[in-house]
């Protein structure tokens, strides 16, 4: 899936070996617009517009793949392509409002899970509040690694994994002025700077400093605290993201971006050249869009 000017677009290799697409104008609300534009605010809206489109997308691909599975039953039938036409605006907004369900109480699993058990574990052990959110913060990060690992063993969380490296090798060999083949692309790296895995843990290391400005006397005023600062951190987080972007090429600052590309070693997976081909229909499907709503805008 990839996101351009314009255009989002989802290419699925169906079982006959057609890719098919799905296709979004890219367009937001003027007010949705307004807010991206306020510092923190911005982050939080990017955040849960993200994970309402990413929704919509995934879903199209798992439609699909159910489509193939279902017709592999009946003999003499051809897999058709799905059309646009079959999401109604119900099921787009449903599969929006469970993306966006989704992205919170994972992050808020994530988020109160890892204070619970420091509370437990060290509440008396001694009083320095720092040290108390350095401890979170290692248990969260703890978590987090372990919860990537064992899902990422799982055939189709792998598979999932594959595509997102494919993706960064694209843009990878987009950015650097690569010819879009197979074997071009194959040759980058699937590790890529603006993914939005280092935002997971930017989060985490916003979220040690954020909390260590408010003291808390019961686990359910920590408890609260985290709940009621969460949009906070996130927002902070998101522009600690695009700080770090910025300075990516500074040979010194670099180190920066560090974090969130050790954690892509566990959120991307080598492609196979299938599925970089795939990645490089989508990409290229989404430069054909974008360059049709830019020569109708001039003309």
């Amino acid at each position: 899936m990839f996101a351009g000017r314009h255009a989002n677009v989802t290419a699925v290799r169906r079982k006959n070996n057609e890719i098919i697409f799905y296709e979004v104008p890219r367009t937001t609300k003027p007010w949705i617009q307004k807010l991206k534009k306020i510092p923190l605010l911005r982050g939080v809206v990017a955040i849960l517009e993200s994970s309402a489109k990413g929704s919509q997308h995934l879903n199209f691909s798992m439609e699909s793949y159910a489509e193939d599975e279902l017709e592999e039953t009946k003999d003499g039938d051809k897999p058709a392509a799905k059309e646009k036409s079959g999401w109604s605006l119900s099921m787009i907004v449903g599969v929006a409002i469970a993306g966006i369900l989704s992205f919170v109480f994972g992050k808020l699993i994530f988020t109160l899970v890892p204070a619970l058990l420091e509370q437990l574990l060290f509440e008396r052990a001694f009083e320095n509040i720092i040290l108390h959110n350095l401890i979170e913060g290692f248990i969260k990060i703890l978590l987090l690694l372990s919860y990537l690992y064992f899902i990422s063993l799982t055939p189709i969380i792998k598979r999932l994994f594959q595509y997102h490296g494919a993706e960064h090798k694209v843009i990878s060999a987009y950015e650097a002025g690569a010819e879009l083949t197979v074997s071009n692309v194959q040759r980058f790296t699937r590790l890529h700077y603006r993914c939005g895995s280092s935002f997971i843990v930017f989060s985490v290391l916003v979220g040690v400093i954020v909390y260590s400005f408010f003291h808390w006397d019961s686990l359910w005023e920590r408890i609260y605290l985290r709940i009621l600062l969460l949009p906070v951190v996130l927002g902070a987080s998101y522009e600690a993201l695009r700080f770090t972007n910025a300075l990516r090429d500074l040979p010194v600052l670099r180190f920066l971006g560090y974090p969130g590309l050790w954690l892509q070693k566990l959120t991307t997976k080598e492609p196979t050249d299938e599925q970089v081909a795939v990645s490089i229909a989508s990409f290229n499907r989404m430069l054909e869009l974008d360059g049709q709503v830019a020569k109708t805008s001039q003309a």
